[in-house]
């Protein structure tokens, strides 16, 4: 019979599958079909609907609740808009792990603000996976790239700001599929926000080019439901750990692109980064 701890832990594991794999399927597609508002639009259609359908069904509003939502998708609108201008000037390796090094982050603002405190190996471990995550930007960076770095580090910010809020949430949110309505709308407030800059940037409301459909479909049923696996997680989980957990994809992501896509360029560091973030976790888990 699993612990709570490690039924949390295999949540958390099904959200690293269900990420890695529609981020390997999206990442030979061209910044110009804007996946991400496309599978954003995939979530609203396939998934939005039932969980908002059931979330307000089961719902019992309070004042925290709609200072946690409207938290939440304030800080995940910017975080998308974040990500999008990150991306448009470095590679994803070097936006995502520094937009990924936030559990340290998450662990002052709960000790702070929400007094939940967490043992001594575990600010370490924390710290080692960090760690781990920066060396992986290390020597990636190059003229003209240091643009995105506040833009990622602005996302980091928020993810900071949102893991909290969710976690609060789950104390009137008592189902899967409420989590699942309330991120949805959240991620509607990021598709809007990603519009406007869309339209400002170009004149358009969409993206001149779309993706093939299957990968809307996939990557609009992975991304909502591989976060709302997180949050049910913080349940159990700090949400420090619980992110730092979903960090694990990362790690295999790296081994994936060295071993599988034979992405040699600074490979042995990228293996410490991983082995880094790896530890990190394994200090966790004892």
């Amino acid at each position: 019979m699993l612990s709570e701890f490690d039924q949390a832990l295999l949540w958390v594991a099904l959200s690293v599958f269900m990420h890695v794999g529609w981020n390997l399927m999206a990442r030979q597609q061209p910044p110009a079909r804007g996946l991400l508002w496309w599978v954003l639009l995939g979530h609203g259609v396939l998934l939005a609907p039932w969980g908002l359908i059931e979330w307000f069904k089961t719902v019992q509003w309070s004042g925290h609740l709609v200072g946690c939502l409207l938290l939440s998708a304030s800080s995940n609108a910017v975080y998308f808009l974040g990500l999008t201008r990150a991306y448009r000037q470095a590679p994803v390796a070097l936006v995502y792990p520094l937009v990924r090094s936030s559990p340290l982050l998450i662990a002052v603002w709960a000790s702070l603000l929400l007094d939940q405190q967490l043992p001594g190996h575990a600010w370490f471990a924390l710290l080692v996976g960090v760690a781990g995550l920066l060396l992986l930007t290390v020597g990636i960076r190059s003229t003209g790239q240091q643009g995105a770095v506040p833009w990622a580090l602005l996302s980091m910010l928020c993810t900071s700001i949102y893991s909290l809020s969710d976690q609060q949430a789950t104390q009137h949110l008592h189902s899967f599929s409420a989590l699942l309505g309330y991120v949805s709308f959240g991620y509607a407030c990021g598709w809007l926000v990603l519009s406007v800059d869309l339209k400002h940037r170009t004149g358009r409301w969409s993206p001149a080019a779309r993706p093939p459909l299957w990968m809307i479909a996939v990557g609009g049923l992975c991304i909502g439901l591989a976060y709302v696996l997180v949050i049910h997680a913080m349940r159990v989980l700090p949400a420090a750990v619980a992110v730092a957990f979903s960090n694990a994809g990362i790690v295999f992501a790296t081994l994936l692109s060295i071993g599988v896509f034979k992405e040699r360029a600074h490979s042995r560091r990228r293996l410490c980064a991983a082995g880094l973030v790896t530890l990190g976790l394994f200090l966790l888990r004892i």
